[in-house]
């Protein structure tokens, strides 16, 4: 009798590693940043200030007929599997989805931790523009910044708008098309 086979193809390690970190015991939740897995353990602060941000565009994410959470988020070819702090997409792309791609999002939010700033700031914001996330907010709580990038590329985001104080409005360009309150972050 043979063993039964397993659920990812054994020849692709890409494959099997996302399949094992979707199963990790012990963790609500982890995410693999070039080929280093961490779990996640945002504190309240952190947790505080997305939900701030999710507050604030809740309007307009419902009127685009979309969703605001921290899906997981695969980028195909590597060995990533990231769990953005907060992405919007379209419902009809959620449903029913074990991760998107960065491409299927309208926005991306990292909020800044102690343990891995550096990771917000240099290696997703590279990722995803590589893999056309339209729009990265990055709310850095460690400057006390925020800034949006955008118009993505393989060699990263062409357009900056920031690093601005906390408290400085920043606008979000369409399909958002409002002024993001960044006093309460």
């Amino acid at each position: 009798m043979s063993a039964p086979s397993p659920a990812y193809p054994t020849d692709d390690p890409e494959t099997a590693l996302k399949y094992a970190v979707q199963r990790i015991r012990g963790f609500d939740r982890v995410q693999v940043i070039e080929g280093f897995i961490e779990p996640l353990s945002p504190d309240w602060d952190h947790e505080s200030t997305i939900a701030k941000v999710r507050e604030h565009i809740a309007p307009v994410v419902n009127a685009l007929g979309c969703l605001a959470g921290s899906g997981d988020l695969d980028l195909p070819g590597t060995s990533n599997w990231y769990v953005p702090d907060l992405a919007v997409v379209p419902r009809e792309l959620a449903k029913g989805a074990g991760a998107l791609l960065p491409d299927q999002t309208l926005l991306i939010v990292e909020v800044t931790s102690d343990s891995n700033g550096d990771t917000d700031r240099i290696v997703k914001r590279r990722r995803y523009a590589e893999y056309g996330a339209p729009l990265y907010l990055l709310v850095d709580r460690q400057q006390r910044t925020c800034t949006l990038y955008s118009a993505s590329g393989n060699l990263g985001y062409t357009k900056v708008d920031g690093p601005h104080p906390v408290g400085t409005p920043l606008p979000l360009p369409e399909p958002f098309d409002l002024e993001l309150d960044t006093s309460a972050f």
